[in-house]
């Protein structure tokens, strides 16, 4: 047999076995249609707030100056973490913690009940000034919209009896993972 016909055969075989098993592949799916045309409830997503969301702050040996703050869904929903926290370094803050603009995430954090989110907070950094020790921190969840907070918000004391911080802190999105707000 000549090496282009027996090329051809292989052609038209594979082309055959291709075709089959595209076409169980349509009656398995057509088998399926019908749940699939039955609307399936969605699981109910709700915000994250102080009243469903347990909130930790721990410092970190890497990178220094650095808090992790640390929300886990403590409801029976999944919920939403918009954006960033809205903090305040201390129970006489003047302003909230800046959020860290290169750190914004493609999309809204949704924890799983039981799941966490995460929030790197830059603390201090030699380019800042007029610095103070802080005790307390702030929280509050910030709203869809990103223009206002949720609900009641929660104070956690910092670390070691206080932290410095100075006009370089900053805060980052709430993220997925704890090395994107850490090193992201």
């Amino acid at each position: 047999m000549p090496i282009a016909q027996r090329f051809t055969t292989r052609v038209a075989a594979s082309s055959l076995v291709a075709a089959a098993a595209f076409a169980l592949v349509g009656v398995q799916a057509a088998g399926q249609t019908a749940t699939a045309a039955t609307p399936q409830k969605a699981a109910a997503t709700v915000d994250c707030t102080a009243a469903n969301t347990k909130l930790t702050v721990d410092k970190v040996s890497r990178p220094i100056n650095t808090l992790l703050l640390t929300a886990t869904n403590t409801g029976t929903k999944p919920c939403n973490l918009y954006g960033a926290p809205y903090l305040a370094a201390g129970a006489d803050a003047q302003a909230p913690v800046p959020w860290l603009d290169s750190s914004k995430p493609q999309a809204v954090v949704t924890l799983a009940p039981g799941e966490s989110g995460y929030a790197g907070i830059g603390t201090s950094s030699p380019d800042g000034y007029e610095g103070h020790i802080a005790k307390t921190l702030g929280v509050d969840f910030s709203n869809k919209n990103l223009n206002g907070s949720l609900g009641k918000g929660a104070t956690l004391p910092l670390p070691n009896g206080g932290v410095y911080f100075n006009s370089a802190n900053f805060v980052t999105y709430w993220q997925s993972d704890v090395y994107d707000a850490l090193f992201g």
